[in-house]
């Protein structure tokens, strides 16, 4: 299966990919449901250096991770790819604050910029094969449209980036804890019913958007700053922990089933547009209840 952030289709560590998903966990006492590598025997696991050998943890997709073999990816090659990716958008932020004052223009700027990393963005997603300056290319002109963004939202409710900051840092990592400890297990079930949810807000959103644009809904329709904004937001929030939780499953099955170091790029654009998208839900939520707009 597919993980699905904001785009809906980058592709992952799944069974299209021949890496096991959550939906293509191996059963016990069988071989893996959908899997490609299903003919290895059962218990097995199909990037081990020798083919043949156990991997004891392959009937438990919540077990330890196996030990990588070389050139498998690894959660140190995810946290640095991860790393640089985020630092990109960062610098991309930090350039648009400094070098782009508010104004009719810059936001004119902020929109062509969240288009072009949309289309990178889009191009990453329908491609087989992790391309590092298509994901480095989308994280600065997503870092330029934050950029803009935070500083016309700074500009009326001072402190709101940081806020909405410290605001994304502490869901991502209760998400990470809750992932953790189990108390979300991420199953096919689980996507199924999470994808729709998050499918049906997305349209909902389009047509508010155009209902809006065409003076049918005022002040913002769903998306004002009033309460009803603001459950929206909290809505939206939870899918972005939702897309958080599909990654961190994927990242765990790329390192258990031994998925190519290169996939870790992947991780992290993943990981990205899902931080980014909890970001600008958190923003809008800070200046709601600053109350001050």
């Amino acid at each position: 299966m597919r993980s699905s952030n904001p785009v809906f289709s980058r592709r992952g560590f799944s069974r299209d990919n021949g890496y096991a998903g959550f939906n293509a966990a191996p059963q016990a006492g069988g071989p893996a449901a959908g899997n490609p590598y299903a003919q290895t025997p059962p218990g097995q696991n199909p990037y081990a250096a020798n083919p043949y050998a156990t991997n004891p943890y392959a009937t438990d997709p919540y077990g330890p991770q196996a030990p990588a073999r070389a050139g498998a990816m690894t959660m140190d090659d995810v946290v640095s790819r991860t790393a640089v990716t985020l630092g990109t958008v960062a610098v991309g932020a930090a350039l648009a604050w400094v070098l782009l004052p508010v104004s009719s223009t810059s936001y004119g700027l902020a929109i062509g910029a969240a288009l072009v990393a949309f289309v990178l963005a889009m191009v990453q997603s329908f491609k087989r094969t992790p391309a590092p300056a298509l994901i480095l290319g989308y994280a600065f002109f997503e870092g330029v449209f934050l950029g803009v963004i935070s500083e016309m939202y700074n500009s009326q409710w001072s402190g709101a980036p940081f806020q909405a900051v410290l605001g994304t840092m502490a869901v991502s990592a209760a998400s990470l804890l809750a992932y953790k400890q189990r108390w979300i297990r991420v199953t096919a079930r689980y996507a199924r019913i999470g994808m729709t949810i998050a499918m049906a807000f997305l349209m909902v959103m389009v047509v508010n958007l155009l209902l809006v644009a065409f003076g049918i809904a005022g002040n913002g329709g769903l998306r004002d700053f009033g309460p009803l904004g603001a459950l929206v937001g909290v809505l939206a929030i939870l899918i972005g922990c939702f897309f958080l939780t599909l990654d961190f499953k994927q990242i765990e099955d790329g390192i258990t089933y031994g998925a190519p170091r290169q996939e870790s790029w992947l991780a992290a654009f993943g990981l990205t547009m899902s931080l980014v998208w909890i970001y600008l839900e958190m923003l809008r939520l800070v200046a709601i209840f600053s109350g001050n707009d």
